[in-house]
């Protein structure tokens, strides 16, 4: 085959390489909502699969096993609400609130309504157009809400799959990057293990953001119904503190979900017991506001989440991802935080960098550790080798070639072994290094 030929050929591949990835990114960019939730699952479990996976055969179950005891505490907390939910109807219940026969029905309204046949009997002059209209629109409007539960279970469904997989084969994924992708100076691998490190000090620091928020939770709901006007408190404080630790975990509504409705309740409460007892309600929304929402939110939160990271920025991350990308920017916003940071710390001054890129070789018969990514200056005798005196030493090209013989050193300078020289033998394993000879 030809020059041109193979050239066409890598080409014509690359051309189908390009278009796959572009068909990836469109994917990734439809769904990003749902993989970056994923990712979040996947770095908030894996602290735990990796402590069960030891005692836990096979992987798949250990991952499994994780996923599940991150969702138990919100499962049971869910549960414990509903079944306090169902005890105050019943409540409610046998205290006659719920009693048909308070209310004007009549006995022939509720005979009709029993009657089978009856219900069955209809007029067709009863059918009218805007009748039918208004069937087909009620029907529209359940089957958009039956779609809209049906793709949030899809999502759901994706999201759960790609944390799964990722727990259970993501040293797989690791290895096989590694391998074709990463560059054989050290520089990639040094990169993506930073950015590893710092997404799972992030995320899993939003779980114990949680944590912290519903602990502030139950004991400021506590306290404040120690002050709570007679037949005005709170109901179950520390039930209502647990949930809007867990509800931190929503993204943009967040706490919301569970303090406004409690404000709602004690403001009607308040206004239908005794209007001057609406103290106690704007008390209870400005607590929680503040004291629950905001500060968990702009001071727990960062430093928790980013201890490699600047404070302000992860603030600003959480702050404007929202923002700016929506209900998933919260994961968002710190995922490209913490790529542009380590790119700027481990891959920008290696591209700026005006010495040249070359690899360099320990000397055998030293023993000190060498930095992976560059050359500190301190090592700098030790890690590159030492540059061959010249002419202008008084030494000539022949002189040199006897003593190098005689040291068991080639006259290029490096060291001879088994199999070759020590630069040969170093070639396997170069780093970023810099030449610092020239510069001695």
């Amino acid at each position: 085959m030809s020059v041109l030929g193979m050239g066409r050929s890598r080409l014509s591949w690359w051309a189908v390489g390009l278009a796959l990835g572009a068909a990836l990114s469109y994917v990734v960019y439809s769904f990003v909502g749902t993989f970056v939730f994923g990712l979040f699952l996947y770095y908030s479990t894996r602290p735990i699969y990796r402590r069960i996976k030891t005692r836990i055969r096979p992987p798949s179950l250990a991952a499994a096993v994780s996923l599940f005891l991150l969702a138990l505490p919100a499962l049971a907390l869910v549960s414990y609400t509903g079944a306090i939910a169902v005890s105050e109807l019943i409540r409610l219940t046998n205290e006659g609130l719920f009693d048909l026969s308070q209310y004007p029905i009549s006995a022939e309204q509720l005979a009709r309504l029993t009657d089978v046949e009856q219900a069955l009997e209809f007029e067709l002059d009863a059918i009218t157009v805007p009748r039918i209209q208004q069937l087909f629109s009620s029907i529209g409007s359940a089957g958009n809400v039956v779609a809209f539960l049906g793709i949030g279970l899809v999502h759901l469904f994706a999201m759960i799959a790609l944390a799964f997989y990722l727990l259970r084969d993501d040293r797989k994924l690791s290895r096989w990057a590694r391998a074709r992708v990463a560059d054989d100076k050290g520089v990639l691998e040094a990169f993506l293990g930073a950015v590893d490190r710092d997404l799972t000090k992030i995320f899993f620091g939003n779980i114990l953001n949680a944590v912290l928020t519903g602990t502030i939770g139950v004991i400021a709901y506590t306290l404040l119904n120690i002050i709570a006007p007679p037949g005005v408190a709170i109901p179950a404080a520390a039930l209502v503190g647990l949930l809007a630790g867990v509800a931190s975990l929503v993204p943009v509504v967040g706490m919301k979900l569970v303090y406004v409705p409690v404000t709602l309740y004690l403001a009607a409460t308040s206004y239908l017991a005794d209007p001057t007892t609406l103290w106690f309600t704007a008390v209870f929304a400005a607590v929680s506001f503040v004291v629950v929402d905001t500060i968990p939110d702009l001071v727990l939160r960062p430093y928790i989440s980013g201890r490699n990271l600047h404070v302000g920025a992860v603030m600003i991350a959480y702050t404007l991802g929202p923002l700016l990308f929506g209900w998933y920017g919260i994961f968002l916003g710190p995922i490209i935080l913490v790529l542009v940071v380590n790119f700027a710390r481990h891959v920008l001054p290696v591209l700026i960098a005006r010495e040249s890129l070359v690899p360099y070789a320990v000397d055998p018969g030293v023993d000190s550790a060498v930095d992976p990514i560059g050359v500190s200056p301190a090592d700098s005798e030790v890690a590159v080798d030492e540059p061959v005196p010249g002419p202008e030493d008084g030494e000539t090209a022949s002189n040199r070639d006897e003593r190098s013989a005689t040291e068991g050193r080639s006259p290029s300078g490096g060291t001879e072994t088994d199999g070759g020289t020590q630069r040969e033998a170093a070639a396997s394993g170069f780093e970023f290094g810099v030449d610092l000879s020239e510069r001695s």
